[in-house]
């Protein structure tokens, strides 16, 4: 089978959506199967481009087996307003990108951003070959849900094309049952169409290791009950009721809490700690992926957080990271979404309502005293992701579920 593969984000970027998409190609391409990337060049989360990347617009490699093609349109300014033009750049240059390639069987393509099923649609139409919609957040819902979007012409502008890439695509995957009943109920489109894909992390690269540790030793973080929280610091995370927990903490010299990440609230996290005098709290930018396993091995218990607004029934990455690694969740975020039903059913953690300082540090005390729970945590959640959520899986899942699109497309 040969698949084209689209994506604004791709290595060596370091997030989270860019190690999916590597992943999953680099997953397919050991079930012997051709797959070509089209993504952008890297500069999100890097402290600095690759000298190979720099005052280039265009260029081809070979990534694992993968063949990467990136192209980019020039965009200057601060982080925030190249993030929001390549939003409307990057399905451009995937187009492009996938006219220089040959014909594929199949396309599928990574949203967000929204904008990549157009360039999915285009190819479809100039290549005569099906595409599928991966989709990992639902947009425009969850900029509605946080109240960045709220001018109602742009809001049904943005619907409207939602909706079009959705019933002109082959196949829709997503990642939990709730975005589904959501892609049917809300958006209208036919259940038969819509795929669960449950996300994956590759179980032998993500394991438990050793508590202490090279990234402990160097953090000095071997003599602390570590909670640790790694990712994005944005606006949807509601992080400042983390440093709130951390300040009804303030006299437990035995808890740090150590925060791993960038995004637009680290800058008023830091003010907030600063405001209280925290001496338990502190920050490290984002780590590379080769450091993220032993970041997430020095803690004792992984945080995961979303705010009240979150509507979505969004699946955090990071609570399969935790689980892969063999660390107890403690997840603060609405619980009638997705996220809580997965970890009930791994039995991997606790899981607390929003924006919850009191109870979160009253949880953060039950675990540090229950050493058990948190070994019985960590088991339940590396045998249930090793099971139900490993790469292996997803990639045999979704070549299935390829292979059958293709043939119903020759019907």
């Amino acid at each position: 089978m040969n698949i084209l593969l689209l994506s604004r984000y791709f290595p060596p970027e370091i997030g989270t959506a860019a190690n999916l998409f590597f992943e999953l190609a680099r997953g397919l391409t050991k079930k012997r199967n051709k797959v070509t990337v089209v993504t952008n060049f890297p500069w999100y989360n890097l402290k600095s481009v690759p000298e190979k990347y720099r005052r280039r617009f265009y260029m081809r490699e070979n990534m694992d087996g993968v063949e990467v093609i990136r192209l980019t349109l020039p965009v200057v300014g601060p982080k925030n307003v190249k993030l929001a033009i390549g939003h409307l750049t990057v399905p451009f240059t995937s187009f492009l990108g996938g006219l220089l390639t040959k014909r594929p069987d199949i396309i599928f393509i990574y949203s967000p951003p929204l904008f990549m099923g157009i360039a999915g649609w285009l190819l479809n139409l100039f290549k005569g070959v099906p595409f599928v919609m991966g989709v990992q957040d639902l947009h425009p819902q969850c900029y509605i849900d946080q109240g960045l979007l709220k001018n109602k012409l742009m809001i049904y502008l943005l619907e409207t094309m939602e909706k079009f890439c959705y019933k002109r695509s082959s196949l829709i995957t997503v990642h939990s049952e709730g975005n589904k009943e959501h892609i049917v109920n809300v958006k209208g489109i036919d259940g038969n169409k819509v795929k669960v894909l449950r996300n994956w992390i590759d179980t032998d690269e993500m394991k438990p290791l050793p508590r202490d540790n090279e990234f402990s030793r160097k953090y000095n973080l071997n003599k602390k009950f570590v909670v640790g929280y790694a990712g994005t610091l944005g606006m949807s995370q509601g992080l400042l009721s983390v440093i709130e927990a951390a300040n009804i903490l303030k006299d437990r010299d035995d808890i740090e809490f150590f925060i791993v990440g960038d995004g637009i609230e680290k800058q008023r996290m830091i003010d907030r700690k600063n405001e209280y005098g925290l001496e338990n709290v502190r920050f490290l930018e984002m780590q590379p992926k080769s450091v993220y396993p032993y970041v997430v091995a020095s803690s004792d218990v992984g945080l995961v957080t979303l705010n009240s607004k979150v509507k979505t029934p969004v699946v955090p990455s990071k609570i399969l990271s935790m689980m892969a690694a063999g660390r107890p969740v403690l997840a603060s975020l609405p619980l009638d979404g997705d996220a809580p039903r997965l970890i009930k059913e791994a039995g991997c953690g606790i899981c607390i309502g929003p924006e919850n300082p009191e109870l979160l540090a009253e949880k953060i005390l039950f675990l540090t005293s229950n050493p058990d729970k948190c070994a019985e945590f960590s088991r339940q959640g590396r045998v249930f992701v090793v099971r139900e959520m490993s790469l292996k899986r997803a990639v045999t899942t979704l070549k299935a579920h390829l292979e059958s699109t293709i043939k119903k497309g020759q019907l």
